[in-house]
């Protein structure tokens, strides 16, 4: 059921808990290490095991989920109604037009901790 000219694949990595399996699409858009069709699969199909939050294998790889972790929490930090004249405010405007707040600072007892989403 894959595209006929094109590196795509159905893998379904996890076990339902209620036979709720379904299956990810997966196109590769670029392969730079030349793998095969089946190093592509058990590459991906390994990597579902690797997410820290889960104990069993997740449905879409892991990398996946940490972008959408990171897109979710960076969403806190914008600042959609801030006047671009705001002397006051410390933001940085991006290309879009929304501003950025700067990141909090540190505190000494958590800079040498690994911090773990």
């Amino acid at each position: 059921i894959c595209h006929p000219s094109e590196f795509a694949f159905y893998l379904c990595s996890h076990a339902g808990i209620q036979g709720t399996s379904r299956p990810a699409h997966y196109h590769v858009l670029w392969d730079e290490n030349n793998f095969t069709a089946d190093e592509m699969q058990t590459l991906t199909n390994n990597l579902c095991y690797t997410y820290a939050r889960c104990t069993r294998s997740v449905s879409v790889v892991p990398p996946a989920y940490y972008a959408h972790l990171a897109a979710f929490r960076a969403r806190f930090y914008m600042e959609p109604g801030v006047p671009e004249d705001d002397p006051a405010s410390r933001s940085t405007r991006t290309s879009n037009g929304s501003c950025v707040k700067p990141l909090p600072a540190l505190k000494e007892k958590v800079k040498r901790v690994m911090f773990y989403c």
